[in-house]
Protein backbone atom coordinates (compact mmCIF):
# COMPACT_ATOMS: atom_id res chain seq x y z
CA UNK A 1 0.00 0.00 0.00
CA UNK A 2 1.30 3.67 -0.55
CA UNK A 3 2.25 5.03 2.24
CA UNK A 4 0.02 7.87 3.70
CA UNK A 5 1.25 11.80 2.92
CA UNK A 6 -0.27 13.81 6.00
CA UNK A 7 1.24 17.37 4.86
CA UNK A 8 0.08 20.12 7.13
CA UNK A 9 -1.94 21.72 4.18
CA UNK A 10 -4.19 18.07 4.29
CA UNK A 11 -4.54 18.07 7.98
CA UNK A 12 -5.44 21.62 8.69
CA UNK A 13 -8.76 20.78 6.01
CA UNK A 14 -10.03 19.21 9.52
CA UNK A 15 -9.74 22.09 10.96
CA UNK A 16 -7.82 20.24 13.78
CA UNK A 17 -4.07 20.90 14.39
CA UNK A 18 -2.25 17.68 14.00
CA UNK A 19 1.34 17.48 16.13
CA UNK A 20 4.23 15.16 15.50
CA UNK A 21 2.94 12.95 18.30
CA UNK A 22 -0.90 12.83 16.98
CA UNK A 23 0.22 11.43 13.31
CA UNK A 24 1.51 8.29 16.06
CA UNK A 25 -2.28 7.03 15.65
CA UNK A 26 -1.55 5.14 12.69
CA UNK A 27 1.93 3.34 13.78
CA UNK A 28 0.19 0.63 16.08
CA UNK A 29 -1.64 -0.14 12.40
CA UNK A 30 1.88 -0.20 10.68
CA UNK A 31 4.09 -1.69 13.44
CA UNK A 32 0.80 -4.64 13.78
CA UNK A 33 -0.47 -4.86 10.16
CA UNK A 34 1.13 -8.37 9.34
CA UNK A 35 -0.53 -9.83 12.86
CA UNK A 36 -3.54 -7.98 11.76
CA UNK A 37 -3.70 -9.83 8.30
CA UNK A 38 -3.05 -13.61 9.90
CA UNK A 39 -6.41 -12.72 12.24
CA UNK A 40 -8.50 -11.57 8.79
CA UNK A 41 -7.57 -14.35 7.25
CA UNK A 42 -8.40 -16.69 9.98
CA UNK A 43 -11.72 -15.59 10.53
CA UNK A 44 -11.70 -15.68 6.50
CA UNK A 45 -11.36 -19.40 6.60
CA UNK A 46 -13.59 -20.33 9.89
CA UNK A 47 -16.50 -18.44 7.90
CA UNK A 48 -19.05 -19.02 11.03
CA UNK A 49 -22.29 -18.53 10.74
CA UNK A 50 -24.32 -15.91 12.74
CA UNK A 51 -24.70 -16.65 16.93
CA UNK A 52 -22.28 -19.16 16.15
CA UNK A 53 -18.72 -17.21 15.60
CA UNK A 54 -17.12 -18.89 18.88
CA UNK A 55 -13.63 -18.96 17.28
CA UNK A 56 -13.84 -15.68 15.78
CA UNK A 57 -14.80 -14.00 18.21
CA UNK A 58 -12.70 -15.37 20.46
CA UNK A 59 -9.31 -14.43 18.45
CA UNK A 60 -10.87 -10.55 18.71
CA UNK A 61 -11.31 -10.79 22.28
CA UNK A 62 -8.09 -12.62 23.38
CA UNK A 63 -6.18 -9.76 21.18
CA UNK A 64 -7.90 -7.16 22.52
CA UNK A 65 -7.36 -8.26 26.25
CA UNK A 66 -3.46 -8.79 25.50
CA UNK A 67 -3.72 -4.96 24.39
CA UNK A 68 -4.92 -3.74 28.05
CA UNK A 69 -8.80 -4.00 26.91
CA UNK A 70 -10.95 -5.27 29.89
CA UNK A 71 -13.67 -7.36 28.37
CA UNK A 72 -17.15 -8.13 28.88
CA UNK A 73 -18.38 -11.51 27.13
CA UNK A 74 -21.94 -12.60 26.82
CA UNK A 75 -23.77 -9.13 26.50
CA UNK A 76 -26.90 -9.11 25.79
CA UNK A 77 -27.90 -12.96 26.77
CA UNK A 78 -25.56 -13.32 23.54
CA UNK A 79 -22.60 -15.94 23.81
CA UNK A 80 -20.48 -14.65 20.90
CA UNK A 81 -21.01 -10.48 21.84
CA UNK A 82 -18.87 -9.09 23.66
CA UNK A 83 -17.90 -5.62 24.56
CA UNK A 84 -14.14 -4.55 25.37
CA UNK A 85 -13.15 -1.36 27.28
CA UNK A 86 -10.00 0.77 27.43
CA UNK A 87 -9.57 4.13 29.60
CA UNK A 88 -11.76 5.82 32.63
CA UNK A 89 -11.78 9.37 31.62
CA UNK A 90 -12.77 11.59 28.99
CA UNK A 91 -15.08 10.76 26.13
CA UNK A 92 -16.54 7.59 24.67
CA UNK A 93 -15.63 7.14 21.22
CA UNK A 94 -17.57 3.58 20.60
CA UNK A 95 -16.66 1.53 16.88
CA UNK A 96 -18.17 -1.77 16.02
CA UNK A 97 -16.69 -5.02 14.87
CA UNK A 98 -18.62 -7.29 12.95
CA UNK A 99 -17.47 -11.41 11.93
CA UNK A 100 -20.45 -13.40 10.74
CA UNK A 101 -20.44 -15.29 7.44
CA UNK A 102 -23.40 -16.03 5.13
CA UNK A 103 -24.71 -19.68 4.34
CA UNK A 104 -23.96 -21.00 1.05
CA UNK A 105 -21.47 -18.76 -0.48
CA UNK A 106 -18.66 -21.55 0.06
CA UNK A 107 -15.76 -19.57 -2.40
CA UNK A 108 -11.78 -20.21 -2.46
CA UNK A 109 -9.86 -16.80 -3.00
CA UNK A 110 -9.48 -17.42 -6.65
CA UNK A 111 -11.22 -15.52 -9.37
CA UNK A 112 -13.24 -17.95 -10.51
CA UNK A 113 -16.42 -19.85 -8.97
CA UNK A 114 -15.11 -23.04 -7.05
CA UNK A 115 -16.43 -23.86 -3.97
CA UNK A 116 -14.41 -24.58 -0.88
CA UNK A 117 -16.31 -27.24 0.27
CA UNK A 118 -17.71 -25.21 3.52
CA UNK A 119 -20.92 -24.45 4.80
CA UNK A 120 -20.90 -20.73 3.65
CA UNK A 121 -18.41 -17.90 3.14
CA UNK A 122 -17.56 -13.80 3.94
CA UNK A 123 -19.53 -12.70 1.26
CA UNK A 124 -20.46 -9.23 3.06
CA UNK A 125 -16.56 -9.37 4.46
CA UNK A 126 -17.31 -9.26 7.89
CA UNK A 127 -14.01 -11.03 8.73
CA UNK A 128 -11.97 -7.69 7.47
CA UNK A 129 -14.65 -5.68 9.52
CA UNK A 130 -14.02 -7.16 12.55
CA UNK A 131 -9.90 -7.39 12.37
CA UNK A 132 -9.94 -3.74 10.61
CA UNK A 133 -12.26 -2.31 13.93
CA UNK A 134 -10.02 -4.21 16.05
CA UNK A 135 -6.61 -2.61 14.73
CA UNK A 136 -8.26 0.91 15.00
CA UNK A 137 -9.20 0.82 18.65
CA UNK A 138 -6.06 -0.70 19.22
CA UNK A 139 -4.24 2.29 17.68
CA UNK A 140 -6.66 4.60 19.11
CA UNK A 141 -5.47 2.97 22.83
CA UNK A 142 -1.89 3.59 22.14
CA UNK A 143 -1.88 6.94 20.95
CA UNK A 144 -4.12 8.30 24.18
CA UNK A 145 -1.28 6.54 26.18
CA UNK A 146 1.51 8.47 24.27
CA UNK A 147 -0.13 11.76 23.38
CA UNK A 148 -1.33 11.71 27.08
CA UNK A 149 -4.84 12.72 26.14
CA UNK A 150 -8.06 11.50 27.92
CA UNK A 151 -10.56 9.33 26.23
CA UNK A 152 -12.07 6.02 26.33
CA UNK A 153 -12.57 3.43 23.86
CA UNK A 154 -15.16 0.85 23.45
CA UNK A 155 -15.04 -2.37 21.27
CA UNK A 156 -18.09 -4.14 20.65
CA UNK A 157 -17.98 -6.95 19.45
CA UNK A 158 -21.44 -7.86 17.09
CA UNK A 159 -22.35 -11.02 15.71
CA UNK A 160 -25.28 -11.97 13.34
CA UNK A 161 -25.34 -8.82 11.63
CA UNK A 162 -26.72 -11.49 8.55
CA UNK A 163 -30.44 -11.45 9.83
CA UNK A 164 -29.84 -12.29 13.16
CA UNK A 165 -29.21 -8.53 14.52
CA UNK A 166 -27.66 -9.05 17.48
CA UNK A 167 -26.98 -4.88 17.77
CA UNK A 168 -30.81 -4.61 18.29
CA UNK A 169 -30.69 -6.71 21.41
CA UNK A 170 -27.47 -4.66 22.64
CA UNK A 171 -29.23 -1.57 21.88
CA UNK A 172 -32.05 -2.69 23.67
CA UNK A 173 -29.57 -3.79 26.88
CA UNK A 174 -28.38 -0.15 27.04
CA UNK A 175 -24.94 -0.82 26.29
CA UNK A 176 -24.86 1.93 24.37
CA UNK A 177 -26.48 4.61 26.08
CA UNK A 178 -23.08 6.17 27.24
CA UNK A 179 -21.23 6.34 24.57
CA UNK A 180 -20.81 10.05 22.85
CA UNK A 181 -20.34 8.53 19.65
CA UNK A 182 -19.86 5.09 17.15
CA UNK A 183 -17.69 4.70 14.34
CA UNK A 184 -18.20 1.82 11.85
CA UNK A 185 -16.97 0.74 8.26
CA UNK A 186 -18.22 -1.79 6.07
CA UNK A 187 -16.42 -3.55 3.13
CA UNK A 188 -17.61 -2.92 -0.49
CA UNK A 189 -16.10 -1.87 -3.82
CA UNK A 190 -14.98 1.58 -3.55
CA UNK A 191 -13.75 4.15 -0.93
CA UNK A 192 -16.65 6.16 -0.30
CA UNK A 193 -17.61 8.31 3.11
CA UNK A 194 -21.44 9.49 2.26
CA UNK A 195 -24.47 9.63 4.07
CA UNK A 196 -25.32 6.02 3.71
CA UNK A 197 -29.20 5.04 4.09
CA UNK A 198 -30.17 1.59 4.82
CA UNK A 199 -33.85 -0.46 4.65
CA UNK A 200 -36.08 -0.78 7.96
CA UNK A 201 -36.74 -4.35 8.20
CA UNK A 202 -38.64 -7.16 9.74
CA UNK A 203 -38.14 -10.75 8.81
CA UNK A 204 -40.08 -13.83 10.16
CA UNK A 205 -40.30 -17.60 9.95
CA UNK A 206 -44.04 -18.43 9.17
CA UNK A 207 -44.90 -22.62 9.99
CA UNK A 208 -47.57 -24.34 8.91
CA UNK A 209 -48.98 -27.79 10.37
CA UNK A 210 -51.31 -29.95 8.46
CA UNK A 211 -52.06 -33.76 8.00
CA UNK A 212 -50.23 -35.59 6.45
CA UNK A 213 -51.47 -38.96 4.38
CA UNK A 214 -51.04 -40.94 1.14
CA UNK A 215 -50.76 -38.41 -1.69
CA UNK A 216 -52.19 -40.76 -4.72
CA UNK A 217 -53.98 -43.57 -2.56
CA UNK A 218 -55.74 -41.06 0.22
CA UNK A 219 -55.00 -37.52 -0.97
CA UNK A 220 -58.70 -37.08 1.07
CA UNK A 221 -57.84 -36.76 4.36
CA UNK A 222 -54.65 -34.82 3.35
CA UNK A 223 -54.40 -31.41 4.79
CA UNK A 224 -51.38 -29.88 2.83
CA UNK A 225 -48.73 -28.03 4.91
CA UNK A 226 -47.02 -26.67 1.85
CA UNK A 227 -50.58 -25.43 0.02
CA UNK A 228 -50.36 -23.00 2.85
CA UNK A 229 -47.32 -21.79 2.16
CA UNK A 230 -48.11 -21.70 -1.66
CA UNK A 231 -51.59 -19.96 -0.87
CA UNK A 232 -49.73 -17.26 1.22
CA UNK A 233 -46.79 -16.66 -1.24
CA UNK A 234 -49.32 -16.25 -4.18
CA UNK A 235 -51.23 -13.49 -1.85
CA UNK A 236 -48.25 -11.81 -0.61
CA UNK A 237 -47.28 -11.62 -4.16
CA UNK A 238 -50.43 -10.05 -5.44
CA UNK A 239 -49.98 -7.76 -2.10
CA UNK A 240 -46.99 -6.36 -4.18
CA UNK A 241 -48.70 -4.18 -6.61
CA UNK A 242 -50.77 -2.38 -3.29
CA UNK A 243 -47.65 -1.43 -0.97
CA UNK A 244 -45.36 1.72 -1.21
CA UNK A 245 -43.27 1.86 -3.96
CA UNK A 246 -40.25 1.66 -1.72
CA UNK A 247 -41.43 -1.67 -0.24
CA UNK A 248 -39.09 -4.89 -0.87
CA UNK A 249 -40.57 -8.09 0.16
CA UNK A 250 -38.75 -11.40 -0.31
CA UNK A 251 -39.01 -14.98 1.03
CA UNK A 252 -37.39 -18.47 0.55
CA UNK A 253 -39.08 -22.15 1.38
CA UNK A 254 -37.04 -23.48 3.85
CA UNK A 255 -39.04 -26.62 4.39
CA UNK A 256 -41.60 -27.73 1.75
CA UNK A 257 -41.90 -31.37 2.50
CA UNK A 258 -39.76 -34.74 1.87
CA UNK A 259 -41.80 -36.74 -0.92
CA UNK A 260 -44.11 -36.02 -3.14
CA UNK A 261 -45.88 -38.90 -2.68
CA UNK A 262 -46.60 -37.77 1.03
CA UNK A 263 -48.84 -34.70 1.84
CA UNK A 264 -46.32 -32.43 3.87
CA UNK A 265 -48.07 -32.03 7.25
CA UNK A 266 -45.66 -29.30 8.22
CA UNK A 267 -44.16 -26.67 5.99
CA UNK A 268 -42.17 -23.42 6.50
CA UNK A 269 -41.64 -20.28 4.61
CA UNK A 270 -39.01 -16.84 5.55
CA UNK A 271 -39.52 -13.59 4.69
CA UNK A 272 -38.37 -10.71 4.91
CA UNK A 273 -39.93 -7.22 4.31
CA UNK A 274 -38.68 -3.66 3.94
CA UNK A 275 -38.79 0.25 3.46
CA UNK A 276 -36.98 3.16 4.12
CA UNK A 277 -39.59 4.00 7.24
CA UNK A 278 -40.01 1.65 10.42
CA UNK A 279 -43.74 2.31 10.60
CA UNK A 280 -43.77 1.63 6.84
CA UNK A 281 -42.19 -1.83 7.82
CA UNK A 282 -44.43 -2.42 10.98
CA UNK A 283 -47.88 -2.54 8.63
CA UNK A 284 -46.45 -4.81 5.62
CA UNK A 285 -45.28 -7.30 7.86
CA UNK A 286 -48.64 -7.22 9.55
CA UNK A 287 -50.52 -7.61 6.39
CA UNK A 288 -48.08 -10.65 5.31
CA UNK A 289 -49.09 -11.93 8.99
CA UNK A 290 -52.68 -11.50 7.28
CA UNK A 291 -51.92 -13.48 4.40
CA UNK A 292 -50.64 -16.56 6.50
CA UNK A 293 -54.04 -16.86 8.72
CA UNK A 294 -55.78 -16.86 5.41
CA UNK A 295 -53.84 -18.89 3.93
CA UNK A 296 -54.10 -21.43 7.26
CA UNK A 297 -57.49 -21.05 6.85
CA UNK A 298 -58.12 -21.65 3.44
CA UNK A 299 -56.13 -24.95 3.49
CA UNK A 300 -57.62 -26.42 6.54
CA UNK A 301 -53.97 -26.48 8.72
CA UNK A 302 -52.89 -23.84 11.60
CA UNK A 303 -50.27 -21.60 11.49
CA UNK A 304 -47.48 -19.78 13.79
CA UNK A 305 -44.68 -17.27 13.24
CA UNK A 306 -41.86 -16.24 14.60
CA UNK A 307 -40.21 -12.75 14.45
CA UNK A 308 -36.65 -13.70 13.75
CA UNK A 309 -35.69 -9.99 13.37
CA UNK A 310 -36.45 -6.29 13.37
CA UNK A 311 -33.87 -3.45 12.17
CA UNK A 312 -34.26 0.58 12.14
CA UNK A 313 -33.67 2.13 9.21
CA UNK A 314 -29.93 4.66 9.36
CA UNK A 315 -30.48 7.68 10.97
CA UNK A 316 -27.62 9.92 9.19
CA UNK A 317 -25.14 12.66 10.86
CA UNK A 318 -23.87 14.98 8.62
CA UNK A 319 -21.61 15.89 11.39
CA UNK A 320 -20.26 13.28 11.64
CA UNK A 321 -19.85 11.63 8.29
CA UNK A 322 -18.47 14.82 6.72
CA UNK A 323 -14.99 14.55 9.74
CA UNK A 324 -15.11 10.88 8.02
CA UNK A 325 -15.23 11.59 4.43
CA UNK A 326 -12.34 14.13 5.39
CA UNK A 327 -10.76 11.41 7.17
CA UNK A 328 -11.08 8.49 4.31
CA UNK A 329 -10.11 11.62 1.86
CA UNK A 330 -6.66 11.94 4.09
CA UNK A 331 -5.49 8.14 4.23
CA UNK A 332 -7.00 7.80 0.33
CA UNK A 333 -7.08 4.63 -0.90
CA UNK A 334 -4.29 2.25 -2.52
CA UNK A 335 -2.87 0.26 -5.91
CA UNK A 336 -2.52 -3.03 -7.17
CA UNK A 337 0.13 -4.82 -7.55
CA UNK A 338 0.87 -6.77 -11.06
CA UNK A 339 -0.90 -10.02 -9.20
CA UNK A 340 -3.59 -8.24 -7.70
CA UNK A 341 -4.15 -6.44 -11.13
CA UNK A 342 -4.14 -9.91 -12.82
CA UNK A 343 -6.61 -11.71 -10.54
CA UNK A 344 -9.17 -8.14 -10.77
CA UNK A 345 -9.03 -8.19 -14.31
CA UNK A 346 -10.37 -11.55 -14.38
CA UNK A 347 -13.29 -10.65 -11.86
CA UNK A 348 -13.95 -7.76 -13.68
CA UNK A 349 -14.60 -10.39 -16.78
CA UNK A 350 -16.76 -12.42 -14.33
CA UNK A 351 -18.97 -9.50 -14.08
CA UNK A 352 -18.91 -8.48 -17.39
CA UNK A 353 -17.13 -5.51 -16.68
CA UNK A 354 -13.89 -3.56 -17.62
CA UNK A 355 -11.33 -3.62 -14.55
CA UNK A 356 -11.29 0.65 -13.68
CA UNK A 357 -8.58 0.78 -10.98
CA UNK A 358 -9.48 4.70 -9.95
CA UNK A 359 -12.14 3.07 -8.10
CA UNK A 360 -10.00 2.00 -5.81
CA UNK A 361 -6.99 4.33 -5.92
CA UNK A 362 -9.35 7.47 -5.02
CA UNK A 363 -11.96 8.49 -2.69
CA UNK A 364 -15.57 8.79 -3.84
CA UNK A 365 -16.43 12.49 -3.92
CA UNK A 366 -18.88 13.44 -1.08
CA UNK A 367 -22.77 13.16 -1.40
CA UNK A 368 -24.81 14.44 1.45
CA UNK A 369 -27.42 11.44 0.77
CA UNK A 370 -27.68 8.05 -0.76
CA UNK A 371 -30.61 5.43 -1.84
CA UNK A 372 -31.08 2.29 0.33
CA UNK A 373 -30.85 -1.12 -1.21
CA UNK A 374 -30.07 -3.36 2.15
CA UNK A 375 -30.69 -3.48 6.10
CA UNK A 376 -28.35 -3.40 8.93
CA UNK A 377 -28.50 -3.66 12.68
CA UNK A 378 -26.22 -0.75 13.15
CA UNK A 379 -29.93 1.23 12.11
CA UNK A 380 -30.81 1.12 16.00
CA UNK A 381 -27.50 2.10 17.23
CA UNK A 382 -28.07 5.14 14.86
CA UNK A 383 -30.89 5.83 16.47
CA UNK A 384 -29.81 5.52 20.53
CA UNK A 385 -26.38 7.20 19.73
CA UNK A 386 -24.99 9.69 16.66
CA UNK A 387 -23.19 6.74 14.29
CA UNK A 388 -21.50 7.63 11.18
CA UNK A 389 -19.68 4.70 8.84
CA UNK A 390 -17.84 4.31 5.81
CA UNK A 391 -16.65 1.80 3.00
CA UNK A 392 -13.49 0.74 1.55
CA UNK A 393 -12.79 -1.16 -1.66
CA UNK A 394 -11.81 -4.36 -0.38
CA UNK A 395 -13.57 -6.01 -3.67
CA UNK A 396 -13.62 -5.47 -7.00
CA UNK A 397 -14.82 -2.84 -8.29
CA UNK A 398 -18.47 -3.69 -9.72
CA UNK A 399 -19.11 -6.36 -7.28
CA UNK A 400 -21.79 -7.10 -5.60
CA UNK A 401 -21.95 -8.20 -1.88
CA UNK A 402 -23.26 -11.35 -0.63
CA UNK A 403 -21.82 -12.81 -4.04
CA UNK A 404 -18.62 -15.43 -4.40
CA UNK A 405 -16.97 -12.75 -6.02
CA UNK A 406 -16.84 -11.05 -2.69
CA UNK A 407 -15.90 -13.49 -0.53
CA UNK A 408 -13.17 -14.55 -3.27
CA UNK A 409 -11.19 -10.96 -3.12
CA UNK A 410 -11.64 -10.76 0.49
CA UNK A 411 -9.55 -13.94 0.95
CA UNK A 412 -6.77 -11.82 -0.82
CA UNK A 413 -4.04 -8.88 -0.36
CA UNK A 414 -6.91 -6.85 -2.13
CA UNK A 415 -9.12 -7.12 0.83
CA UNK A 416 -6.50 -6.67 3.14
CA UNK A 417 -5.68 -3.49 1.36
CA UNK A 418 -8.90 -2.53 1.90
CA UNK A 419 -8.99 -3.18 5.21
CA UNK A 420 -6.11 -1.15 6.44
CA UNK A 421 -7.93 1.84 4.63
CA UNK A 422 -10.43 1.27 7.27
CA UNK A 423 -8.33 0.72 9.98
CA UNK A 424 -6.32 4.40 9.56
CA UNK A 425 -9.90 6.05 8.85
CA UNK A 426 -11.53 4.82 11.46
CA UNK A 427 -8.37 5.71 13.99
CA UNK A 428 -8.39 8.88 12.43
CA UNK A 429 -11.57 10.11 12.69
CA UNK A 430 -11.46 8.66 16.45
CA UNK A 431 -8.23 11.09 17.33
CA UNK A 432 -9.95 13.86 15.83
CA UNK A 433 -13.06 13.47 17.90
CA UNK A 434 -11.15 13.33 21.00
CA UNK A 435 -9.25 16.57 20.71
CA UNK A 436 -11.97 18.23 19.33
CA UNK A 437 -15.08 17.62 22.07
CA UNK A 438 -17.11 20.47 20.31
CA UNK A 439 -17.30 18.00 17.24
CA UNK A 440 -18.83 15.68 19.55
CA UNK A 441 -21.16 18.38 21.03
CA UNK A 442 -22.03 19.69 17.61
CA UNK A 443 -22.75 16.30 16.47
CA UNK A 444 -25.13 15.25 19.56
CA UNK A 445 -27.02 17.99 18.34
CA UNK A 446 -27.86 17.27 15.33
CA UNK A 447 -28.94 13.79 16.45
CA UNK A 448 -31.47 14.85 18.79
CA UNK A 449 -33.31 17.60 15.99
CA UNK A 450 -33.15 14.47 13.67
CA UNK A 451 -34.55 12.11 15.72
CA UNK A 452 -37.32 14.29 17.56
CA UNK A 453 -37.91 15.25 20.79
CA UNK A 454 -40.46 13.14 21.16
CA UNK A 455 -38.44 9.67 19.94
CA UNK A 456 -39.14 6.17 22.14
CA UNK A 457 -36.81 3.72 20.89
CA UNK A 458 -38.95 0.53 20.98
CA UNK A 459 -37.48 -2.24 18.68
CA UNK A 460 -38.83 -3.91 15.59
CA UNK A 461 -38.25 -7.22 17.03
CA UNK A 462 -40.56 -6.61 20.43
CA UNK A 463 -39.08 -8.32 23.74
CA UNK A 464 -38.14 -11.62 22.19
CA UNK A 465 -34.63 -13.17 22.89
CA UNK A 466 -31.98 -13.06 21.07
CA UNK A 467 -32.63 -15.68 18.07
CA UNK A 468 -29.79 -17.95 18.73
CA UNK A 469 -30.76 -20.79 16.60
CA UNK A 470 -31.95 -18.97 13.31
CA UNK A 471 -28.99 -20.60 10.79
CA UNK A 472 -30.09 -23.88 12.66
Amino acid sequence: MTKLKLTVATLLLSGFAFSQKTSQVFESIDTNLSDYKTIALEIWDLAEMGYQEYQSSNLLKTRLESEGFSITTGVAEIPTAFVAEYGTDGPMIGILGEFDALPGLSQKAVPFKESANAIGGHGCGHHLFGTASLAAAVALKDWLIKTKTEGRIRFYGTPAEEGGGAKVYMSRAGLFDDVDVVLHWHPGAANQANEAAALANISGKFRFNGVSAHAAGAPERGRSALDAVEAMNYMVNMMREHVPQETRIHYVITDGGKAPNVVPDFAEVYYYSRHPSREVVRNVFDRIVLAAEGAAKGTETTMSYEVVNGVHELLPNQTLQTLVHESLSIVGGYTYSAEERAFAEQISESLNRTLDEHVTKEVAPYQEASRAYGSTDVGDVSFVVPTVGFGTATWVPGTSAHSWQAVAAGGTSIGLKGMEVAAKTLALSGAKLFKNPKIIAKARAEFEERRGADFNYRPLLGNRPPALDYRN
